[in-house]
């Protein structure tokens, strides 16, 4: 069998602190690489013309949002020099005739010196690496690479071509980091979530959505300034072409609202198109026209399949209620906005907004790596999210909810999930990336009694939900296989609540979720090097070198 072993450095925490400059911003994959990088800086990037302004406000765009280089010490900037990660790797040739991966020349003659003593000599670094034997005998050294906590990742890139024809098998990709990013973190076992370096407790409580927003594309929370042409900017975008709402109509009255979705974000390519995919300017519009304009897409479908006529966004409120008010308002009757029902619907917006490498975010950057247009990157990812197993696990909460139907039926359940021949499952507990408490959960377990306490709701499935969360928090059979109530519990629970048909709790997720999609977008696009991409390989179990039959001669199957 084939054997990998592997030396490494501890990481030089406090050295890291120092070198990026900023005092508890530890930036470890960065200060890496300037160490093993043979570039000391990114070359700046010239100034694209922006296209035709829909609004007067958009001139100020390059203001309220980085768009040209990155702001010094920034989580884009950051997010640039990780990218060098893999561009600094090259194949070498050793003595004896096997091949190897290293890394290039060292950074010491090109980068200035990170000792206190200007006299000394730089060290030379020494790379990590491991050593993969494979059945035959032969050796190779893979570069080991380290994210910003000190998690190790061999790099396999050149292994293919050094080995003339070896793969790694990840199936489900599990053990696979596919990109080099600087904007969401998941420490599964300690269950925490971080985006940006902030933990999504602290922004779920104290943040709004735009500044999350802000805070996701750009790196940093954003100033008061910034905040409010920021917010200007998001209003007048939110409109869409009206000859985009004639699409709407073609759809029968009982489509899903979630093809609808893919096929009205597409669509936006159409009244949008970039003429520059490596412009600066013309990528910060997109992912602007996009968060904008999805909540009125999600809006006009919800509004499509319920035969209602269109509501149009108002410039007076804020992201999240502006949404609400597309959905429920009429024409003839405005939407009361109760600020509990608003803050519930921000913080599961906020909690949803992104989620490192998922399904669909990698759906998002494997069509992204094509360069194709935004918009058709972001329609790829809601057809990923669409499925049961990813976001419509909320929706699958209520369904589960709608089979137990009463509470007295709820220890029969029970008893068939504790079955492990029985195929019944519970949905909503526990989580896949998690081995702890989904940390989405608490804030949103929060919202959840606020607004059900608000709503004075006695639905018979609202009170099987409380019951089983109950028992789930109470259980020795749960507690210690740690099946808590996740995000996706109480987020379905609220949904319904405030009256959201099960059909719009994936678009409702779509809704929060193009934000992280658009700023994946956007890190992979304004990166220096043109994203290269994506082409999985296989273990192909096919048949070979088969021969034609003439159609007379074939026998039956």
């Amino acid at each position: 069998p084939a054997s990998l072993s592997s030396t490494s450095r501890p990481i030089d925490r406090a050295g890291a602190s120092r070198r990026t400059g900023r005092s508890g911003r530890l930036d470890c994959g960065a200060a890496y690489v300037r160490a093993h990088s043979t570039t000391a800086q990114l070359p700046p990037r010239g100034a694209q013309e922006m296209p035709p302004a829909e609004r007067p406000i958009e001139a100020n765009l390059s203001k309220a949002f980085s768009i040209g280089s990155p702001r010094k010490g920034s989580g884009a900037e950051r997010a640039a020099s990780a990218a060098l990660l893999a561009a600094n790797l090259h194949a070498t040739e050793l003595s004896d005739g096997v091949r190897r991966t290293s890394r290039g020349p060292s950074a010491a003659s090109t980068a200035p010196s990170l000792k206190s003593d200007p006299q000394e000599e730089p060290e030379e670094p020494r790379p990590d690496v491991a050593t993969l034997t494979l059945p035959d005998g032969r050796a190779f050294e893979l570069p080991v690479l380290r994210d910003a906590v000190g998690q190790m990742f061999v790099d396999v890139q050149k292994l293919h071509g050094l080995s003339g024809g070896a793969c790694t098998f990840d199936n489900g990709f599990g053990s696979t980091a596919s990109c080099v990013s600087a904007i969401t973190y998941i420490d599964g076992s300690a269950g925490k979530l971080y985006y940006r370096g902030y933990g999504i407790e602290e922004l779920a409580e104290k943040a709004n959505f735009e500044e999350v927003i802000f805070l996701l594309l750009d790196g940093e929370l954003p100033t008061a300034t910034e905040k409010a042409e920021f917010v200007a900017q998001l209003k007048a975008h939110s409109m869409v072409n009206e000859q985009l709402i004639t699409l709407f109509k073609s759809f029968r009255h009982d489509a899903h609202p979630m093809s609808i979705m893919c096929s009205a974000v597409a669509a936006l390519s159409s009244y949008y198109p970039i003429t520059d995919m490596r412009s600066r300017d013309q990528q910060a519009l997109a992912t602007l026209r996009l968060i904008a304009k999805v909540p009125t897409l999600a809006a006009i479908a919800y509004k499509t399949a319920k035969g209602e006529p269109v509501v149009y966004p108002r410039d007076d409120l804020g992201y999240v209620a502006n949404f609400l008010h597309m959905l429920f308002a009429q024409p003839t009757a405005p939407y009361k906005l109760d600020p509990v029902v608003v803050r519930a619907i921000e913080v599961f917006f906020v909690l949803h907004a992104d989620h490192e490498q998922n399904a669909s975010t990698s759906t998002v950057r494997t069509a992204a790596s094509s360069q194709a247009s935004p918009y058709a990157c972001l329609s790829s990812g809601i057809a990923s999210l669409w499925g049961p197993a990813h976001g419509g696990a909320n929706e699958a909460v209520i369904k589960m909810l709608t089979e137990i139907g009463t509470v007295e039926r709820i220890p029969h359940f029970i008893a068939k999930a504790k079955d492990k021949a029985d195929p019944f499952r519970l949905m909503g507990f526990g989580h896949r990336v998690y081995k702890n408490y989904d940390p989405r959960s608490r804030e949103m377990r929060r919202r959840c009694h606020e607004v059900l306490k608000l709503l004075g709701k006695h639905d018979p499935l609202l009170e099987v939900a409380m019951k089983l969360e109950d028992i789930a928090l109470t259980d020795e059979y749960f507690i210690k296989r740690k099946l808590f109530p996740n995000v996706d519990f109480y987020s379905g629970i609220v949904l319904k609540a405030v009256g959201f048909p099960v059909d719009m709790f994936t678009v409702l997720f779509a809704v929060a979720r193009s934000v992280g999609w658009a700023a994946q977008w956007k890190e992979m696009e304004s990166a220096e090097a043109v994203p290269r991409i994506n082409r999985p390989r296989q273990i192909y179990v096919g048949e070979i070198d088969r021969k034609y039959v003439p159609i007379e001669n074939r026998a039956p199957q």
